[in-house]
């Protein structure tokens, strides 16, 4: 059995991710109906869909609002311990110098 190629990771604009959920909401088409039409991964179009539940108040989670902040924290987080494990180390140098 050969392995499939994997695909090229691609970005898609939030209007279009809000254009995919909606056709899925409607019940015209299934979410693997909608994927295969749009050369999407149902994987991927379920998550917009219960993301966008999140963000409607509709399911319990983290709001998109609330993961753009954790990650901006969080981000903020490993520059501030890098630069107190930079400072960790000057002093420990200089502490060294004036002996």
């Amino acid at each position: 059995m050969g392995k499939k190629k994997a695909r090229p990771r691609r970005s898609f604009t939030s209007e279009f991710k809000a254009e995919i959920v909606e056709l899925c909401r409607r019940g015209d088409r299934s979410v693997g109906q909608v994927a295969k039409d749009f050369d999407l991964t149902e994987t991927a179009v379920r998550d917009w869909v219960k993301q966008a539940e999140i963000d409607a108040g509709e399911r319990n989670g983290l709001t998109s609002a609330e993961r753009e902040e954790l990650a901006a924290l969080r981000r903020e987080n490993r520059r501030l311990r890098e630069d107190v494990d930079i400072l960790k180390r000057a002093t420990a140098f200089f502490a060294k110098e004036t002996r």
